[in-house]
């Protein structure tokens, strides 16, 4: 992945589902209630789907088109098929 904004709003997305891990541990330590702990795997395991998805919108855009222009459609396609797979097999 090439540095840009989109990169650098990556890592802010990332550093906030750590937060909510790190949150989650401390909630499990401290016995807060199922119920509110919950909440929080439901919001980073939603958190973690989103990033999922910029960052199959983000190959598809960047190295999918490459490997098109470059000539190499045949072994682009079957990358981004991988790609699909691994990231609907995480759910």
């Amino acid at each position: 992945m090439e540095k840009s904004t989109d990169v650098q709003k990556l890592h802010r997305r990332i550093r906030k589902i750590v937060g909510q891990v790190q949150a989650l541990d401390r909630m499990v330590e401290e016995g807060a209630p199922c119920e509110d702990v919950l909440s929080l795997v439901h919001a980073a395991k939603a958190a973690l789907a989103h990033c999922g998805a910029a960052i199959l919108r983000r190959h598809i855009r960047h190295c999918v088109l490459a490997g098109v222009e470059h000539g190499d459609a045949g072994r682009t396609l079957d990358d981004l098929a991988k790609a699909v797979d691994r990231f609907t097999n995480m759910y």
